[in-house]
């Protein structure tokens, strides 16, 4: 059975985009980049791996699931299909259609499509975000792989936007990373 895995870059106090939601504050460092390559090749936009010369085979992931405000940015730079090497679906309630055949857009009940995600056979599903999608699918959520980086943005984006629901997770894995960035791995209590 696939597990839903929440897999994000952050920033110390719990950011994961500006207010505006960019987030080229975030210092990627050649440690940063040599992990993401060698560890989670699957978790790069299509777009990425081709710039980086990535040629390997999906490792983790072999759907990924986004909300509409992660979405926006590929498709602001002419990227209808960021994840061309997933299955991809957006999660989208004001989307009419999808602007390419290989995204499907979820419009309702996104917890029921990723239970029935889950049932299939597979490889891992990269909830790649946002904080609203985050937070309605806490409750699917089997673990959080959270790439902390050594900023303090102030405000921003938060790791989860949902009402208070606490739930509990087991820490299963520290990797320090040179430049300071720490890889936190999770797993649902």
């Amino acid at each position: 059975m696939r597990q839903l895995v929440y897999y994000v870059g952050m920033s110390i106090d719990g950011f994961i985009a500006a207010p505006d939601g960019g987030y080229d504050f975030f210092p990627v460092t050649q440690d940063v980049v040599s992990f993401l390559v060698d560890e989670f090749p699957d978790a790069l936009p299509t777009h990425v791996r081709e710039q980086l010369g990535v040629t390997a085979p999906n490792r983790h992931f072999d759907i990924a699931v986004q909300g509409r405000a992660t979405y926006e940015p590929a498709l602001a730079i002419g990227v209808t299909s960021p994840f061309a090497h997933l299955r991809q679906y957006v999660v989208a309630t004001t989307m009419d259609g999808s602007p390419d055949p290989a995204v499907e857009i979820i419009t309702e009940d996104a917890i029921g499509h990723v239970r029935a995600l889950k049932r299939e056979e597979g490889r891992d599903i990269y909830l790649v975000g946002g904080a609203r999608l985050a937070g309605t699918l806490l409750p699917e959520i089997d673990r959080l792989m959270l790439k902390v980086y050594p900023v303090v943005a102030g405000a921003g984006v938060p790791l989860f936007d949902a009402a208070f629901s606490p739930t509990a997770f087991t820490l299963t894995g520290t990797r320090a990373l040179e430049s300071g960035t720490l890889v936190l791995t999770y797993n649902r209590s």
